[in-house]
């Protein structure tokens, strides 16, 4: 084994064990190893030539970390350290099994490992099955109990501040949480309880600890028949009594003196008179007073209610507290020396006051014997004085003396408050005591402690031993005697004769006895006698014993002292002669009654160690004897005592250990931890075990992990015979392993030899797998580079000619570009020049041109001149010759005219001419007369105009003279302004001159202005850059605000979501508090039903024999309890238990002293009530002796008699207001579906008319019954003597004799009279009236009779018509009827024509709207007859094709019968009738005696639910509430009880959840609720309920259908939850990809299917047939999809919780075979199309933890893949997984602690919860959405099998 590269551990002064890699292979003989440290360092080790023994090997990495430290190959020191360093430093885990001990390290922090998950983790698993825990070691012996029927010890043992009380604390609170309580006093809370008060006054800080138990406590917790805690008792050792005076450097006193100092201030202490710690000598010597993070005050408030809830009362409290301050005020007291050999006390000492004062004791007198003793001789008694050394000493041995007789004390009680009140069955104890110590200064506590260490650890070698014999037996291998080491003889050398404690007592019987001549004697009986004893070279009072741990010198100092404990007698006799202070007399009256350690006390406790007097003198008696025992000696007898228990149990072994003295939290010191192990025996198991056979395989286990180094060949069908025939070729040497009958035994170091073999033989197959894989990948790689460089050469020679293209293309496009440039060039030139010359040219011509213009502009002008002046001339010239020429013209025209009138004048004269003239005159005149008229016309027009120019002639006259006037002003205004004008002149120039100069400074403003405007311009250049710098802003803020309001809509939208979340999150945690709530209330539901069964059990086993039931009994029962009947066959065995007397006892007593006090107040009530009966019966019999004395009261049966007829007459009003009613209605609506004889509202009628009869009946029988009485009445108002009127004689007579004056009885005598008489007209008057009353309800009721029965006839005769008559037959019944009516009507209004014309009228009416209905259902009978005709149709092609797929044989066979199924489900209304008297019949064969396996097979689904809630629509139609009200309370009575009786078979839960949910949305589906009738039919709608509303019964259903879901869940979880470990995460699905590892010890399931073991494919099956059932039962989809989702939840939860638990569990391989079951499971929710029921989601956790498992876990990007990852899982979950991380072969690589410190930093800021498992008890919030049927009730059968013929169908 020791080639190179093997690793071995070196010795180191500093790490205690160093690792080294060999360098080269070791030969034999040689004396130096070559070796290389881990840091790189190489090392030449010297072997040691003496002994020649090599350095430890080291175990393979993939051993390192194992839960069980006998799993390593190699067991030794180095491997034991390295491994409980690993998982201590790297992984956090501070338990490691070590074979059968539990090494616990001390974390000093607060890990999340102790919650009540973790405890129902561990509550019924096996010990090797989980992680190493406290809690795994207490579920042990709680199991062992239970299965051995034998007592179990938990020894924890460890030195101060290794965490032993914690330990034992956390063992306590497991056995409380588990096993729970047999009683009402919660037994298990007062155990707990006990742990502050002990603390409180036994713990105190250290500099190793804050919190170290100065004593040791063994506890035992008793336990019943039944396995729950029924009390405890402690028994005490050794308390640490020098620590109430001195306290060394930075340590306290007790707590609990320091408690009392922080509450000094209470008003309750004020009478104390305490203050400060740091003012009393007792508790300031230390320097030390404060501990950081602990509250004195909250701990002493803790204190007192765990006193309080263990029973010790507020008065025996503050006696506590006044003797601990009397010691606090004690200390204080100082001593005056008077001279060397006496002292004295400072006279009115205020601590020595308040002592005295607080104890109850004279001053005088204890200041005289604290300063003062007693010497008795045999003659005389002297009293001495003592110096002030002796007086400071002997007042703190009273301190002392008073805190251990006070703690004795409260011990006591303790115990009394925690004994068990019932027999004990068993118990466990648990053990704190103090682990091996040495310090620098060892005195007799050391010595004790080390004693007692001694005695334990030879028990637990000779356990250890007596289990590895045991374990060799069982297997039948050959059994060779293991040498171990005995520590007898060290035992002998303390408790033998002549030993250590021997001669100590010896010495101290001495008078003049001292430490050194103790010393002496020492050495002289046991030096160089002893092996185990030394002297100490350079002292003479010291000596030095070899423990089994380590050597140890003890200083003589003190041992003689401590040993004897001295205190004065009369200090003693001080205190007992307080006669104030009852308490102090109870600590001393206690110690005079002391009994010897080794016998038992009166009450079967073992009594504590005792603190005895040393008397001046002796005094005779068992008292004086029992004072001279000695602390030593005491503490050996309550010692052997301690083994004695011990070796009476089965022990189970827990060390502590404290890695560090500086209290770092996860802080590793090598060197104090390799002490611990020696010094607690761990090393000393490990030894044991490898001189053995430490490795053990099962012959399975082994085949899997080694198969690899098997061939096919070698393995055979008998596992056992191919494990031996491979060890033999593998191992050649056979005393190396064992075949044993179940498993395979190794020697030391074999596990990890065959290790190497398997690693080698998986590392070549590695390499030949390598090779291939690499050739295969160097040959892709050749091929996909040759392929690429292919395609490179392809792509650069395109590429290449590409270029050459390009270049080519390049040079053409340049020389065109240079022949266009050219050319460009030259063209530019040119055009430029002509551009020149054109320029000039234009110049040059235009200037030619200009000048010719001029020239001929001149000319124009010149010739303008000319045409003017000539044209002037011409004018002229051409107007003087015009007047020339006219006035020639003139003279001319004058002279001719008047020649031609010279020549008119002569002819007018002639007749000729007259003649002439007259020719045509008739003509002319005519004509002249047209003229004339025309002129006249004319004239008139003309008048008109010259009128209207005359008007605007005149107006145009006003208008001008008007003008003139103007101009004429406007004149004299112009006179006026010429004058103006001159000063006008004046003032322009005087203007033009401002004007000047206005012009000149509009000069200077317009260059201001062009400067302003020019700086204005500028300034808005600078504006405008500024305005667009301020767009580009408002831009960005604008793209910035879009942005910011779309983040913080989506913002807003996630928050949204997230509150939606939360919100839905809230009602679920709403909905699942509630559900909750109901499932408590129906666990106290339960559990006062088994309460009140019991105690009907108890009341009637003394009553032996038949039990008769109350025949007054009420079948109606509450609606949320069960019946306390007890059935027949749980009847049966308690018959059987009354018999004999011994299994009277075997009752459960503690149940029976628990319901006592019930019985007891159950019967001083029933007595209260049976009192109260009898003293109403004696009032009923003196009331009846009084009315047969006296003649009967009449005036009150009158009064009765009168609201009966009152009553009576309502109720027939009534009657015939219902009656008028319906005849109203039948006249009025004439629809056909309401009229026809079948419909709803003829069978109304009949029911009404029928229960309208039934009630006249009654009715009838009250008014004869009235009549008689009425008859009795009258025979009784005759008259008669004075004594028979109303008034009672006896009362009368009474009040005569108190009137004593005759006045004043004669006024009553008339007053009476007058009475009378009055009465009797009353009643007369009342007669008449009620006779005609009487007559006129006769005959109403006749009238109503004959009315029912021409009714009845009419609806017989109806009945008996065809469909088509039954309309016409009602409407000619109608209209007799109408006749009828009328008739009698007219006779009615024959006095008042009015009434009857209106009467007319409103029948005329009725007649009109009769024939519209007429016809309305004549339209509708002729469409319902097409509609018949077209389903006739198509029935008839149905029952052709039908016709022609049988036979002509069958249709031969079968007779055709006319069946009209139509008419049946017509007259069915879907309801079902039965009686009263038959409900507990139905609720007995429905529910109760119904087997859900047949009824799911061959009955619909929900068929009970059905017929219960027809049941209920019947009850509902009678309008029958207490019909209702009792079939409802009966039924959900009736399922609670099935249940309760069959609850644990899931069929039965799943049937009544499936019909309860059925029952619920039928009563909503039929509610009338618009709602819920969505869905209906039609004739669904007609079946809803009419005069109820369920809805309050509805709620008690749904909270009925949770509890049973609840109860499902229940029963589910308890199927599963054996079958999801093994299946989960323990059987292999996938063959081959994990091995097993070596386990140790504890060995674990076996992970491989053995017959029985559960697998994955089990799960399925199971959830196959949960889910066929569910299906067969008719479950709603949903609530199946709910109930899978929870079964996931659990598998889910299990697999995860116990994979966060097993270290073995959280490997790669392991992670492959969780992802593969998952996904097995998610297969089958697709399979049954589940897939969106949330099932999958609830597996989130479990697959992101395997998928931790697989993933990388090195960088920082795998750190970041992970966090991103696992966001179902929490942070302590994440850092778990990551710690329990363990390779399973060698290839794997551990996880850094850097990586799960980065891991840890990533997921700081992440909120979840601290709880580190999931909380598989929880039960998601179920709901149940309505689901309609579509089933018609009129169309259920009800099948005979359930025997339900007493129901009908209606």
């Amino acid at each position: 084994m020791y080639v190179k590269y093997a690793r071995v551990w070196i010795p180191d002064p500093e790490e205690v064990w160093k690792s080294a890699e060999l360098l080269k292979d070791y030969k034999p003989g040689d004396k130096v190893l070559q070796l290389r440290l881990e840091e790189g360092k190489d090392l030449e080790y010297c072997l040691d030539p003496k002994t020649k023994e090599l350095p430890p090997l080291r175990n393979p990495d993939i051993l390192v970390g194992e839960n069980d430290l006998t799993a390593l190959s190699y067991l030794h020191e180095p491997a034991v350290l390295h491994n409980l360093k690993v998982r201590f430093i790297d992984s956090k885990l501070i338990y490691t099994y070590c074979g059968i001990v539990l090494v616990a390290i001390n974390p000093y922090e607060q890990l999340p490992i102790y919650g009540e998950d973790i405890i129902n983790a561990y509550s019924g698993q096996n010990m090797g099955d989980m992680d190493p825990h406290i809690f795994a070691v207490a579920e042990e012996a709680y199991k062992q109990m239970a299965r051995d029927e034998r007592n179990q010890s938990i020894i924890v043992s460890g030195e101060s501040g290794a965490g032993k009380t914690v330990s034992a604390k956390y063992a306590m609170r497991y056995f409380a949480t588990v096993s729970g309580s047999a009683s009402e006093a919660n037994v298990e809370e007062k155990v707990l309880a006990s742990n502050p008060i002990m603390e409180s006054i036994g713990n105190a800080k250290t500099t190793r600890n804050d919190n170290s138990s100065r004593f040791g406590k063994y506890i035992e917790i008793g336990f019943d028949k039944r396995y729950r805690i029924i009390g405890a008792n402690m028994r005490t050792y050794l308390l640490e009594k020098s620590r109430v005076v001195f306290q060394a450097e930075e340590e306290r006193n007790y707590h609990i003196f320091y408690q009392l100092c922080a509450s000094a201030a209470l008003p309750e202490f004020k009478t104390l008179r305490l203050g400060n710690a740091n003012y009393f000598h007792y508790t300031k010597q230390g320097g030390s007073p404060v501990i950081d993070g602990v509250d004195d005050a909250k701990e002493m408030v803790n204190t007192r209610q765990a006193c309080t809830l263990l029973g010790i009362s507020d008065s025996y409290q503050m006696g506590i507290f006044r003797i601990l301050a009397g010691i606090l005020h004690l200390g204080n007291v100082e001593f005056a020396s008077r001279d060397s050999d006496s002292c004295t006390v400072p006279p009115k000492h205020e601590p020595l006051t308040i002592f005295c004062d607080l104890m109850g004791v004279e001053y005088e007198e204890m200041a005289h014997w604290l300063c003062h003793r007693k010497l008795a001789t045999a003659t005389e008694t002297y009293i001495k004085p003592i110096s002030k050394l002796h007086a400071i000493n002997a007042r703190d041995a009273l301190a002392k003396h008073i805190y251990a007789n006070l703690f004795n004390w409260i011990v006591d009680h303790v115990n009394k408050a925690l004994h068990a009140t019932v027999k004990q069955h068993s118990f466990i104890g648990v053990l704190d005591i103090y682990g091996f110590e040495t310090f620098e200064i060892n005195s007799f506590e050391q010595f004790c402690i080390n004693y007692a260490n001694e005695k334990l650890q030879q028990q637990f070698n000779m356990h250890v031993f007596k289990l590895e014999q045991e374990e060799y037996m069982k297997e039948q291998i050959p059994w060779t005697l293991i040498d171990f080491y005995d520590n007898q003889p060290c035992i002998n050398l303390i408790e033998a004769k002549m030993g250590v404690l021997d001669l100590l007592d010896e010495e101290c019987k001495m008078p003049k006895g001292s430490d050194d001549s103790w010393a002496q004697k020492l050495y002289n009986t046991h030096l160089n006698k002893c092996a185990l004893f030394e002297k100490p070279r350079m002292s003479n009072k010291a000596f030095i014993i070899k423990h089994f741990a380590d050597k140890v010198e003890y200083q003589c100092e003190g041992f003689l002292e401590k040993n004897k404990d001295t205190v004065y007698e009369e200090q003693i006799k001080v205190l007992k002669s307080s006669k104030k202070f009852k308490l102090l007399l109870e600590l001393f009256q206690d110690e005079e009654k002391v009994l010897s350690p080794t016998s038992a006390t009166p009450s079967g406790r073992v009594p504590l160690s005792r603190t005895p007097i040393k008397p001046a003198k002796a005094r005779p008696g068992q008292a004086s004897k029992e004072h001279k025992k000695t602390v030593g000696h005491q503490f050996r007898n309550s010692l052997h005592l301690l083994m004695e228990t011990l070796n009476a149990t089965t022990p189970h072994y827990v060390r502590c250990i404290k890695p560090n003295d500086f209290k770092f939290p996860f802080t590793f010191d090598e060197k104090r931890a390799v002490q611990q192990l020696r010094a607690c025996g761990v090393l000393e198991t490990i030894r044991i075990s490898a001189a053995g056979f430490p490795s053990r395989w099962t012959y399975q286990e082994f085949f899997s992990r080694y198969r690899v180094l098997m061939k096919q060949k070698d393995v055979l069908g008998d596992r056992k015979q191919t494990c031996k025939n491979v060890l033999e070729k593998l191992i050649q040497d056979k005393d190396k392993y064992q075949f044993g009958k179940t498993k395979i035994f190794f020697r030391a170091g074999q596990v990890a030899y065959l290790e190497k073999i398997r690693a080698d033989k998986l590392r070549a197959a590695c390499i030949r797998i390598q090779k291939t894989i690499r050739g295969w990948l160097m040959r892709k790689k050749y091929m996909r580079m040759r392929k690429a460089a292919i395609t490179i050469q392809r792509h650069v020679r395109g590429y290449q000619a590409r270029c050459y293209a390009t270049f080519l293309r390049r040079t053409r496009a340049a020389t065109t570009i240079q022949k266009f440039q050219r050319m460009y060039v030259v063209r530019k030139r040119y055009q430029r020049m002509r551009e020149a010359t054109i320029a000039l040219q234009a110049l040059l011509r235009g200037y030619m041109v200009r000048n010719k213009y001029q020239m001929m502009l001149r000319e124009h002008k010149c010739v303008v001149l000319q045409k003017h002046v000539r044209g002037w001339l011409a004018r002229r010239r051409y107007r003087r010759t015009l007047r020339a020429v006219v006035y020639l013209q003139c003279c001319y025209r004058r002279m001719m005219a008047k020649r031609e009138l010279k020549k008119l004048k002569i002819e007018a004269r002639s007749v000729e001419r007259y003649k002439k003239l007259h020719i045509g005159l008739e003509n002319k005149i005519m004509q002249l007369q047209r003229k004339i008229d025309e002129q006249n016309k004319e004239y008139k027009s003309l008048l008109e105009k010259m009128s209207s120019l005359e008007l605007t002639y005149s107006t145009e006259t006003e208008k001008l003279r008007s003008d003139v006037e103007r101009l004429r002003t406007s004149e004299e205004e112009a006179r006026s302004a010429t004058s103006r004008v001159l000063s006008l002149q004046e003032e322009i120039a005087k203007l033009r001159r401002e004007l000047q100069h206005t012009q000149a400074e509009k000069r200077s403003i317009e260059e201001r202005a062009d400067k302003y405007k020019h700086e204005t311009e500028q300034l808005v250049s600078e504006l405008k850059e500024q305005n667009s710098l301020l767009k580009t802003e408002k831009e960005e803020l604008n793209r910035r605000i879009h942005d910011q309001a779309k983040e913080i809509t989506e913002s807003m939208e996630k928050k949204l979501v997230e509150e939606t979340k939360q919100l839905e999150l809230d009602l679920n945690d709403e909905r699942l508090r509630y559900q909750n709530l109901l499932n408590e209330f129906s666990r106290l539901e339960e559990r006062y039903d088994d309460l009140k069964d019991e105690m009907n059990l108890m009341v009637s086993i003394p009553k032996p024999g038949h039990k008769r039931t109350d025949s007054t009994h009420s079948s109606n029962e509450s609606e949320y309890t069960f019946s306390s009947e007890i059935t027949e066959a749980e009847d049966l065995p308690l018959r059987m238990e009354q018999e004999p007397s011994e299994k009277k006892a075997a009752l459960d007593m503690s149940l029976f002293l628990k319901l006592q006090k019930r019985v007891s107040e159950l019967e001083q009530e029933k007595q209260s009530l049976q009192d109260e009966l009898d003293r109403k019966e004696e009032q009923a019999l003196r009331a009846k002796a009084k009315e047969e004395e006296r003649p009967p009261i009449r005036g009150a049966e009158l009064e009765y008699e009168s609201l009966k007829r009152q009553e009576l007459e309502s109720e027939n009003k009534k009657l015939k207001n219902e009656l008028n009613e319906l005849q109203k209605a039948l006249t009025e609506t004439r629809a056909p579906e309401v009229t026809a004889p079948g419909a709803p509202a003829y069978r109304v009628l009949l029911d009404q008319l029928t229960s309208v009869s039934e009630e006249l009946e009654v009715r009838k029988e009250e008014v004869l019954i009235l009549r008689s009485q009425l008859v009795s009445q009258k025979e009784a108002i005759q008259p008669k003597e004075d004594k028979h009127t109303m008034t009672d004689a006896t009362i009368l007579l009474e009040d005569v004799q108190k009137m004593k004056d005759k006045g004043e009885i004669a006024q009553a005598y008339i007053g009476l009279k007058e009475t009378n008489r009055l009465l009797e007209s009353q009643l007369q008057s009342q007669k008449k009236s009620h006779e005609n009353e009487l007559e006129s309800l006769r005959g109403e009721i006749q009238s109503l009779k004959e009315e029912n029965n021409r009714q009845q006839q009419l609806l017989a005769q109806n009945l008996q018509l065809p469909p088509e008559a039954r309309i016409e037959a009602s409407l000619q019944h109608e209209i007799t009827r109408l006749t009828n009516e009328n008739l009698f009507y007219e006779e009615l209004y024959a006095d008042d024509p009015r009434k009857y014309q209106l009467y007319r009228i409103s029948l005329y009416k009725r007649m009109i709207d009769l024939m519209e209905q007429l016809e309305k259902q004549d339209k509708t009978v002729r469409k319902l007859k097409k509609q018949l005709k077209v389903f006739a149709k198509k029935i008839g092609e149905l029952e052709v094709g039908q016709m022609e797929n049988i036979s002509p044989g069958q249709i031969i066979d079968e007779p055709i019968r006319p069946v009209n199924i139509p008419r049946k489900e017509k007259d069915f209304q879907g309801m079902l009738e039965y009686k009263k008297e038959d409900e507990q019949k139905l609720v007995k064969n429905l529910i109760l005696e119904l087997k859900p396996r047949g009824v799911a097979v061959n009955l619909i689904p929900g068929l009970p639910a059905y017929i219960l809630f027809m049941c209920v629509r019947h009850a509902d139609y009678l309008n029958d509430d207490q019909k209702v009200r009792s079939l409802l309370t009966s039924t959900i009575n009736g399922i609670k009880k099935v249940l309760k009786k069959r609850g644990d078979d899931f069929e039965t839960v799943s049937f009544w959840l499936s019909n309860t949910c059925r029952f619920l949305h039928c009563l909503k589906q039929y509610s009338g609720e618009e709602g819920f009738m969505k869905h209906n039919t039609p004739r669904q709608n007609e079946h809803c309920l009419t005069n109820f509303d369920l809805a309050e019964y509805r709620q008690v259903l749904s909270d009925l259908a949770i509890q049973i879901y609840q109860q499902l869940v229940r029963v589910l979880e308890n199927i599963l939850q054996p079958m999801i470990v093994s299946g989960m995460l323990e059987h292999e699905t996938i063959q081959g990809v994990s091995g097993v590892k070596p386990t140790g010890l504890r060995k674990r399931t076996s992970s491989i299917a053995d017959e029985g073991t559960y697998t994955l494919d089990s799960i399925i099956r199971q959830l196959n047939s949960f889910h066929s059932v569910m299906c067969q039962h008719g479950m709603d989809p949903e609530l199946i999809k709910q109930v899978v989702k929870q079964m996931f939840y659990i598998i889910g939860a299990i697999t995860l919780n116990n994979l966060l638990l097993r270290k073995d569990m959280c490997s790669w391989s392991k992670g492959m075979q969780i992802r593969y079951n998952v996904s097995q499971l998610e297969e089958w929710l697709r399979d049954k199309n589940l897939m969106n029921s949330g099932a999958k989601e609830t597996l989130e956790p479990l697959i992101q933890a395997a998928q931790l498992l697989q993933v990388k876990k090195k960088t920082d990007e795998d750190a970041e893949a992970i966090c991103s990852m696992c966001n179902a899982l929490t942070t302590a979950q994440i850092v778990k997984v990551l710690n329990l991380y363990t390779p399973v072969n060698e290839f794997e690589e551990r996880v850094l602690v850097s990586f799960i410190r980065t891991i840890q930093v990533r997921l700081r800021d992440r909120k979840d919860s601290p709880q580190l498992l999931m909380d598989a008890k929880h039960i998601f919030p179920v709901t149940f959405p309505f689901n309609p049927s579509s089933l018609a009730l009129e169309t259920i059968q009800i099948p005979a099998s359930l025997g339900l013929g007493f129901i009908s169908r209606v």
